[in-house]
């Protein structure tokens, strides 16, 4: 769900970012689960997450045990991760040692290196870039040079993950994502593009990353009701250059428009879809 370009909407980036960490960052929960399930994340395990968001993935990791350190581009996400991870350790500040979590600025990734070190190995066992790529173009275009940035932080051999969306015949969200073309006028500029099948394969090629084993996970979306998800759905960037080219108010018209078809009797809104995830080794 990586957008091309940002936006600020009618409620704020602050909102925004609360729309995303307390309606839409949930739904990818399945795929976190899997993948820490899969690598045996577990107490010790050193994590570091690019595009972090507003830090729910990096929380089911230090939930496990892990330490683990989390870099984004958007402050107002970072925010809400740090207030997360401190609130966590907070509770649980017996169990776990000070430092377990950690977010920093994706411009202060090298700083990672610091937060996790000890003396006589390296200090990440595992790299994840859970933030799907695979549906806007170029939507991929700053991970390569942040798992750049990233490489020199883990062990040689070490496990990088990325995830991207499954094909779109098994993603319903998908045709919502499409509406972003708008009903007149063709494709806007960042609109949605359908998924490949090699997305992933091919970033980790131009990171130098060796592809190991990969998986899909269903992730459903699902909403209390039909504004709830038009608020999510808007958190995630993929709406951004629509917003840009017309305004939000039409935006939101045609989201709700298009999520008709998932609206169930009772007003909630569910829609199946599939995620895909590629695990790669560091050379």
């Amino acid at each position: 769900m990586g957008p091309t370009a940002r936006v600020d909407t009618r409620a704020g980036a602050g909102a925004r970012a609360r729309d995303w960490a307390e309606i839409q960052e949930r739904m990818l929960v399945p795929l976190y689960e899997a993948v820490y399930e899969r690598l045996e994340v577990r107490a010790g395990t050193r994590v570091l997450g690019l595009g972090c968001g507003s830090g729910l993935a990096l929380l089911l990791a230090a939930a496990r045990g892990a330490r683990v350190t989390g870099v984004d581009t958007d402050q107002e996400r970072l925010a809400l991760a740090r207030e997360r991870l401190l609130a966590d350790g907070e509770r649980d500040g017996e169990d776990r040692p000070a430092g377990t979590g950690t977010v920093l600025p994706a411009d202060r990734i090298t700083e990672a290196a610091e937060v996790a070190a000890e003396p006589g190995r390296a200090p990440y066992d595992l790299i994840t870039a859970f933030q799907p790529i695979g549906t806007v173009a170029g939507d991929a275009q700053g991970l390569v040079p942040a798992l750049d940035s990233a490489i020199p932080l883990v062990e040689r051999g070490a496990p990088v993950v990325l995830a991207g969306w499954g094909p779109p015949e098994r993603c319903a969200t998908y045709a919502v994502l499409r509406s972003a073309d708008g009903p007149v006028g063709g494709p806007r500029e960042g609109s949605p593009r359908p998924p490949r099948r090699d997305d992933l394969e091919d970033v980790a090629a131009r990171a130098g990353l060796e592809p190991d084993g990969s998986g899909r996970v269903a992730c459903p979306f699902g909403y209390a009701d039909t504004e709830s998800a038009v608020r999510g759905l808007l958190s995630t960037g993929v709406f951004d250059g629509a917003v840009l080219a017309t305004d939000r108010q039409r935006v939101e018209k045609e989201i709700g428009e298009a999520l008709q078809p998932h609206l169930r009797r009772d007003g909630t809104v569910w829609m199946p879809n599939v995620f895909r995830y590629l695990i790669a080794r560091t050379p």
